[in-house]
């Protein structure tokens, strides 16, 4: 007969928790063991977790650290939990989210269920027409410098279960192996990589930035994702004092702004000899700054709009470069349909929301990416620029459906 276990935890959970870290994928952690290995003896691993967990023996690993390229330059640090971590903390992020959710607001967008980063662009987009200024700010090391005291605070008031709360302030303080082998302890900071983290930060920030901005400045609108965040205000010295504000209320909850991506911006587009320097701002992959429009009449009009700004293109022709498209001769152009097009497809659908046009410099680097494959595949092309490209516009025009950039018109780009 099995012995009572000390926490009541369904064991449902955890084929249910598998099922979401399978479909999320993602690497190995300090132990190698991969997802596929996982799966070999998939019961009885579950049952371990479990077994482990609900008797309260369970210590996470170390999670591997891992430096991954920024869209700004430089590199961030994710902290890789091992797949059987990964399960344990969705088994807590199930419980959790459900309960916190509850007391979010709807002006925090990032990592929440039926939210996204396109509806805070486009909540953002009707608030830069109304208001002529914005406090654009940037926590700086958001997930690094999360102080356990307060965070655990949080966390007690939000937690149904004291296995939620034990297991929580295990992962907090887990250290991080370096690529040296060196392991990192932790006093402060959730890694970013851990499946349990957004939540946890997302918890912090309503407690030190969403609340406090509804009590202390209800008529002001805002909106958080992560650590980005906008504030509209009606005149400059408004958001001049809010980010006096925001940087002492920061600073008591052991946080800072980022300097260099912390600027109050005009959004005004019918001023003359506006001379403020901050006339536009970057926001999850987008660039809003004065556009010319066209009304639903077909009249041009000058308006404060979102289009995709130049890192987030110079990041999607990288991301072609590094997959080598052009010198896979081995494939053929439908194997390259069928190998990009789900990539090419997810930047229409985020990018292409707003001023699709501005993508033009991405698919004509595609484009001139397939030329240069054409080349490199048919001896015939070889050194024959000119003629591959009329080669794959020939094949663009017979075939408009090949590619999903052809699908949204742009053909006619490959010279």
């Amino acid at each position: 007969m099995e012995k009572t276990k000390q926490f009541d935890i369904p064991k449902r959970l955890f084929v249910q928790a598998y099922k979401l870290v399978k479909v999320n994928a993602g690497a190995a952690g300090v132990d190698a063991e991969s997802l596929d290995k996982f799966a070999i003896d998939l019961k009885d691993n579950l049952y371990k977790l479990w077994n482990r967990m609900s008797s309260g023996s369970y210590f996470p690993p170390a999670v591997k650290a891992v430096a991954i390229p920024k869209k700004s330059g430089g590199t961030r640090i994710l902290g890789i939990p091992t797949v059987g971590d990964r399960i344990c903390q969705t088994v807590a992020k199930l419980m959790l989210e459900p309960e916190v959710e509850r007391c979010f607001l709807p002006d925090s967008y990032g990592y929440r269920p039926n939210k996204s980063a396109l509806d805070a662009i486009g909540i953002t987009r009707q608030r830069c027409w109304k208001y002529p200024w914005v406090l654009e700010f940037d926590i700086k090391g958001l997930f690094d410098h999360l102080p356990h005291n307060l965070l655990m605070k949080a966390v007690r008031k939000h937690a149904k279960h004291k296995w939620e709360i034990l297991y929580i302030e295990r992962w907090l303080k887990v250290e991080m192996k370096m690529p040296d082998g060196q392991n990192i302890a932790r006093s402060c900071g959730t890694p970013q990589g851990g499946v349990i983290s957004p939540i946890l930060a997302n918890l912090f920030m309503h407690y030190t930035f969403d609340l406090w901005m509804t009590r202390n400045y209800p008529h002001i609108n805002w909106c958080r994702y992560a650590d980005d965040g906008l504030m509209h205000c009606h005149s400059l010295k408004q958001a001049e004092n809010l980010l006096k504000s925001l940087k002492k209320r920061l600073k008591e909850c052991g946080l800072e702004v980022h300097p260099g991506k912390t600027r109050i911006v005009c959004c005004k587009v019918k001023v003359r000899n506006n001379r403020y320097p901050y006339k536009s701002f970057d926001f999850l992959g987008y660039t809003f700054r004065a556009r010319k429009c066209k009304d639903s009449q077909g009249e041009v009009f000058t308006g404060f709009n979102p289009a995709a700004s130049k890192s987030s293109m110079k990041a999607m022709r990288r991301k072609v470069r590094i997959l080598n498209v052009r010198n896979r001769a081995d494939l053929s152009l439908e194997d390259i349909s069928n190998w990009m097009n789900p990539i090419i497809q997810g930047w229409i659908n985020y990018y292409g929301k707003y001023n699709r046009s501005e993508l033009y410099k991405v698919w004509r680097h595609f484009n001139q990416t397939l030329i240069a494959w054409a080349m490199k595949k048919y001896k015939r092309l070889r050194k024959r620029k000119k003629a591959a490209g009329l080669f794959i516009e020939g094949i663009a025009k017979r075939n408009p459906k090949l590619f999903a950039n052809w699908r949204i018109g742009m053909i006619g780009v490959f010279i």
